[in-house]
């Protein structure tokens, strides 16, 4: 019994490993020594099974970082995914080409310099593209949010991984690049809620009743439509101004993006109010003194 299981191992360690590691061998060998090269079949077929492997395992990562994401923000991630698959590729190339015996310092040298430059001239590139990774991730900013961005107030209607898009009041598209939201201070109106509070100044004379005035102010926010019932607005005595008396009407609306035009029909109305009261908005007054020179008496 011990000669026959002798000899199978001997059969399976000299016939069929040795037929494999032949035909894994099979190939082109070049050179001696150290500095030999060999392409051989279980070299690519290592590097096939490496391609598989890293395959999967990348397909697997990007289920586990997107899952709980919606299908429209996914979709957003192909490119980076693209770009990162590209990546390890080259790397598993490059690994098994220094396994088949090439000297692969110059391609990194090379390489290196290149994505060196290529890091530089594209740094804004990937800030954009961080940017807006870390924007769908965390949900900082979504579609139909009001924000502005360098003094402009837009309404954001698509949201990519390099750009935002916002329309402005004025119906002009805007394209934020998206390290705009995570290198500068952007103001969101509708982070937390869609109402916001707006307010809308006038200043009266001097001699105008105070709580007449302000029950006029009440009355314009109470008939103007777009202006909710419920924060109640309300009004301000703001300051004594130079030729008038400052009053704030302060009023909460859902509706933020068209508050200029709201704010407009406040202040036709505002002004229709006061001139059947008789309430006057003064114009700025100045006191300018002339002051006479005589010329002196010649003796």
């Amino acid at each position: 019994m011990q000669e026959e299981t002798s000899e199978i191992k001997e059969i399976i360690r000299e016939d069929i490993w040795g037929s494999i590691k032949d035909f894994m061998n099979l190939g082109i060998h070049l050179g001696e020594g150290e500095k030999s090269i060999h392409l051989t079949v279980g070299l690519l077929l290592l590097l096939t099974i490496a391609f598989i492997v890293t395959k999967f395992l990348l397909k697997w990562l990007r289920y586990l970082f997107t899952r709980k994401m919606e299908q429209e923000d996914k979709q957003k991630f192909s490119s980076v995914f693209k770009f990162i698959n590209y990546v390890i590729y080259l790397v598993v190339v490059l690994v098994t080409l220094s396994a088949a015996g090439i000297d692969i310092t110059l391609i990194i040298t090379a390489s290196a310099a290149l994505f060196v430059g290529l890091g530089l001239a594209l740094q804004e590139l990937f800030q954009d593209i961080l940017g807006g990774i870390f924007i769908i991730i965390d949900k900082s900013l979504q579609v139909g949010d009001i924000v502005e961005v360098d003094s402009k107030v837009g309404k954001i209607f698509e949201i990519k991984l390099r750009t935002t898009r916002a329309i402005t009041r004025d119906d002009k598209v805007i394209i934020i690049p998206n390290h705009k939201f995570i290198s500068d201070i952007v103001h969101n109106y509708t982070q937390n809620h869609r109402t916001t509070r707006e307010s809308v100044k006038v200043g009266v004379a001097y001699s105008s009743d105070v709580d007449l005035v302000t029950k006029l102010l009440e009355e314009v926010a109470a008939e103007q439509r777009q202006v909710l019932k419920n924060p109640k607005p309300f009004v301000l005595f703001d300051d004594f101004g130079d030729s008038a008396l400052h009053f704030s009407l302060h009023f909460f609306t859902n509706d933020s993006f068209g508050d200029p035009k709201i704010k407009s029909d406040i202040r036709y109305k505002i002004n229709t109010k006061f001139k059947e009261n008789n309430v006057s908005i003064p114009f700025p007054q100045r006191d300018v003194h002339i002051m006479q020179h005589q010329k002196p008496q010649e003796k």
